[in-house]
Order: C-alpha cells, then sequence, then structure tokens
C-alpha cells in the first residue's frame, strides 16, 4: 500500500474520531497517533488532509450537497461522508495529483470500509465535483481575493 493511501485511511480513522470526542484537532491528532507506526510522509499527509478537512468543512459540505442532488450530507452514512470529504478536498486543494487517481483511491477505500454500493456512489458524487471542478476552483479564488 502506498504512503498516501495509508494516510488517507488513517485521514477516515481521525475524522471519525473527531465525529465522537469533543477534543481539540491537534490533540486529537497527537494522540492518535501516540502509539501509530507510520513514515513520516504518512503522518505529514494524513495531518494536511485532516486540518484541511476540518478547515475547509462548511465549503467542502456545500460542494457535496449541490453534488448529490438527492442525499442531504447528513443522511450520508459517516464514512462515506468521510471518504467523499477527504477526496473534495484533495480535488480542491492538491494540485499534484489528477483528479483521476483521487477519485479511484476513494472509491477503493470506500469498497474497503463501506462496500460496494457506496463505492458507485461515492464516484457518482465525487464524478459530480469533479465536472464542475475549474468553477468551483474559481469561486474559491474570486472569494480569497475578495
Amino acid at each position: 500500500m502506498g504512503r498516501r493511501r495509508k494516510a488517507r485511511e488513517e485521514t477516515l480513522r481521525i475524522l471519525y474520531r473527531l465525529e465522537f470526542d469533543n477534543i481539540p484537532l491537534e490533540e486529537t491528532i497527537d494522540q492518535y497517533w501516540e502509539n501509530k507506526r507510520a513514515h513520516r510522509a504518512t503522518r505529514e499527509y494524513s495531518t494536511w488532509l485532516v486540518s484541511g478537512v476540518i478547515s475547509h468543512q462548511k465549503k467542502i459540505d456545500t460542494f457535496i450537497q449541490q453534488a448529490s442532488e438527492h442525499w442531504r450530507i447528513s443522511r450520508m452514512t459517516l464514512i462515506d461522508r468521510n471518504i467523499i470529504r477527504i477526496a473534495a478536498f484533495e480535488l480542491l486543494y492538491e494540485e499534484n495529483i489528477a483528479p483521476a487517481i483521487i477519485i479511484n483511491e476513494a472509491i477503493e477505500i470506500a469498497k474497503m470500509y463501506s462496500g460496494d454500493e457506496a463505492a458507485t456512489f461515492v464516484n457518482g458524487i465525487l464524478d459530480a465535483i469533479r465536472k464542475n471542478l475549474k468553477k468551483i476552483k474559481k469561486s474559491l479564488k474570486d472569494e480569497n481575493d475578495g
């Protein structure tokens, strides 16, 4: 398994934990990694993903909601919702990985943690976001410039 795949899976576990623990983000991340053995690059990428998903969650959720016509985010399973958030964050902010790779990784993680139906669901939402990626990135840029 590649380091980025491992980082995405660790990110999913940390986000899951954050849903239930009322502990500050940095403390949660530190506690999570305290007894885990992982390559430094895996930890760094995972920490970047967790921090990014949390700090941009409102915007990410808006884009997910727009892409998922018939599903409210609150109705999505916790695992599926966080897999989509991770991939959506990467689609928006990771400049060095092709969107197709990001989506494929999310699909594979969804299959592993949630099943084939979830993988199809995740693919549909992320593909809808991908189709509007230029427009979404432009709106984020305009928002930051304004």
